[in-house]
């Protein structure tokens, strides 16, 4: 399958590094115009210096804003008014016990995960519809099905997205806009790195040992057994935004190494 996105313009929020990068990296290669996004100017500048040397040519932008607010989506819509590819990647999480989870740290996951994605498909989509072609995928996480008892507040960010995704792909019917969610699961971006590296010096592990046995302890479900990479998962999504993908639509996809103990 030869994947050309080539006139395309596709938006990735959150883009500067981890899994966000990885999916910027995988819509450049396959010929889509990619704007990175980012909160600061710095890492922005940093990520496209980065994939303009991984992908020669690739056509991109970058735009620092925080989307996680109303004012920083407003003024991305400012500098980018119209694409055909939103992903919908910006997110945090943090393991913490639920009683010590203050309500500032609920509201800024739910700001962060849910409401950077609800503000630019309400603003992205109508245009869309009207063109007749679009993609817009959520990134969740199999989080969003078994929720982690170490962090339920990103667990209900990650579900919310999924009950969005489905909602909006039902506005879709009779047309080629599909709206997706894609459910990665423990993914070895930086975030996780730096987890995984305080994992090691806690437990006087190496970080491959730490890794393994986190798998192990914390998801022993997993088939795969080992952390995916964030390339394995902008695999998945690059397939989602092109024209192959046009008869998946209203689906969470999933990329989690076999966690998900259900057949459907």
């Amino acid at each position: 399958m030869q994947i050309d996105l080539s006139g395309k313009t596709a938006l990735v929020t959150g883009s500067t590094a981890g899994i966000g990068h990885a999916i910027a990296k995988g819509l450049a290669a396959a010929g889509a115009e990619v704007v990175v996004n980012g909160r600061s100017q710095a890492k922005v500048d940093a990520a496209l210096t980065a994939l303009d040397h991984a992908v020669p040519g690739a056509k991109l932008c970058g735009v620092a804003a925080d989307v996680s607010t109303a004012e920083g989506c407003a003024a991305l819509l400012v500098e980018i008014p119209r694409v055909d590819i939103l992903i919908n990647n910006a997110g945090i999480f943090e393991p913490k016990p639920f009683f010590d989870i203050p309500d500032a740290d609920w509201q800024r996951f739910f700001d962060v995960n849910v409401m950077s994605g609800v503000r630019l498909s309400r603003a992205y989509m109508p245009a869309m519809l009207e063109r007749n072609w679009g993609r817009i995928v959520f990134i969740s996480s199999e989080s969003a099905l078994m929720i982690p008892q170490e962090m339920i507040h990103y667990g209900m960010t990650k579900t919310a997205q999924l009950s969005i995704s489905r909602g909006l792909a039902e506005m879709t019917r009779g047309t080629a806009v599909t709206v997706n969610a894609v459910m990665p699961g423990p993914t070895m971006s930086e975030g996780v790195q730096t987890f995984v590296a305080d994992l090691a010096r806690q437990n006087g592990q190496s970080e491959a040992e730490a890794a393994a046995n986190f798998i192990k302890q914390h998801r022993p479900g997993s088939l795969i057994q080992r952390f995916a990479t964030v390339e394995e998962i902008a695999n998945m999504v690059v397939y989602v935004s092109s024209k192959e993908a046009a008869a998946t639509n209203g689906a969470a996809l999933r990329a989690e190494g076999g966690l998900l103990q259900t057949i459907a």
